[in-house]
């Protein structure tokens, strides 16, 4: 599904140039659930959006389903990532203007689905999550794991095949924590591939495989016993 040759990605400021991430070769198949991890300033959160085509390489390739999109336009990265591709992101990013149902229905609006299927998925999605309840509530009315829940709704109701995962449960306790780690590790039973960048030895041990990168590169790519 992902195949990254030789990736780097650099910063300028001024004159001084920083490498976040340098010559990256990795490879994820469809299906798959890995856990990047890794230091501070690593480069995880670089190459998480890279994978998600919100930002572009410096150098390298980078295939999505056998196509190469390292040279694509903003326009052609917006439109792939359409349908595809879901985030999960630390700080929830809701729009606290907004109710929970239309938070979720804000992925489907600018797609090809109809309003009333669109009406009918976010429904489906918020039912399965438990949260058809807080469907007119607004975020801030929401406890964090809720939120995050809202958000995780948000990011699949699309159905991609692709979801990220950017410290999901970096704002949540232990127990809202677990909670989102039990739906994530669902979503990729049920066929979902997910990528998540996380902190938590223990929440990576749940993945089936990890890459720990060290200055912007990778430094570990290992299959976890259980699922070898």
């Amino acid at each position: 599904m992902i195949e990254l040759s030789q990736l780097s990605k650099r910063h300028r400021a001024g004159d001084v140039e920083t490498t976040a991430l340098n010559a990256i070769d990795l490879r994820i198949e469809a299906g798959e659930y890995v856990a990047i991890t890794g230091p501070s300033g690593c480069g995880k959160s670089t190459l998480l959006g890279l994978l998600g085509l919100l930002d572009k390489p410096s150098a390298g390739v980078y295939r999505l389903d056998g196509e190469d999109v390292t040279r694509k336009t903003a326009r052609e990265l917006a439109a792939l990532r359409r349908g595809r591709i879901g985030f999960v992101f630390q700080s929830f990013n809701l729009v606290d203007d907004l109710s929970v149902f239309d938070n979720v229905q804000l992925a489907l609006r600018y797609g090809p689905t109809p309003e009333k299927a669109q009406r009918e998925r976010v429904a489906e999605v918020l039912e399965r999550l438990g949260l058809s309840h807080r469907a007119a509530h607004r975020p801030s009315q929401l406890s964090g794991g809720q939120q995050q829940r809202v958000a995780i709704a948000r990011a699949i109701a699309a159905r991609p095949a692709l979801l990220l995962a950017d410290e999901p449960t970096g704002n949540l306790d232990s127990a809202h924590g677990q909670e989102v780690m039990h739906l994530l590790r669902q979503l990729n039973e049920e066929g979902t591939t997910l990528v998540m960048v996380t902190h938590s030895p223990e929440h990576a041990a749940l993945a089936s495989r990890t890459v720990r990168l060290l200055d912007g590169r990778v430094l570990v790519d290992a299959h976890l016993e259980q699922y070898a």
